[in-house]
């Protein structure tokens, strides 16, 4: 079960990033929420097996461990926080340039080519 869910996970993280290093803002968006859904994931996969829940009292060997499940909403907010705020540019974009793609910028191109010898050493 663990190794399925941390391949699982490896998957997700992988179209993630691909997905990131698109030029449209719409595909980042979808990168990011997999990002987000890949770290969940990862945090089920950390926090081991089942156990009775942490309130019940008693034994305290057969608790589940609240951390993992503390971290996971941790995540979910922020990744709903930082979507909802690519959301927002992306529709901001689509409302000025009629497109979510993102252009190369121009005074970047044009600092570029003042220092050539800064463009080669980054190619």
């Amino acid at each position: 079960m663990t190794l399925t869910v941390a391949l699982l996970a490896g998957v997700v993280f992988g179209v993630g990033t691909y997905l990131i290093l698109q030029r449209t803002l719409s595909r980042v968006l979808i990168g990011l929420a997999m990002l987000g859904h890949g770290a969940n994931l990862v945090l089920l996969a950390a926090s081991g097996r089942a156990g009775r829940p942490p309130l019940a009292g008693g034994d305290p060997a057969g608790l589940a461990d609240p951390l993992p499940q503390a971290l996971m909403l941790t995540a979910i907010v922020i990744t709903f926080g930082v979507l909802v705020f690519l959301a927002a540019l992306a529709y901001r974009s689509w409302r000025l340039t009629g497109s979510d793609d993102v252009e190369d910028d121009l005074e970047d191109r044009r600092i570029a080519a003042l220092h050539p010898h800064r463009a080669e050493e980054a190619a």
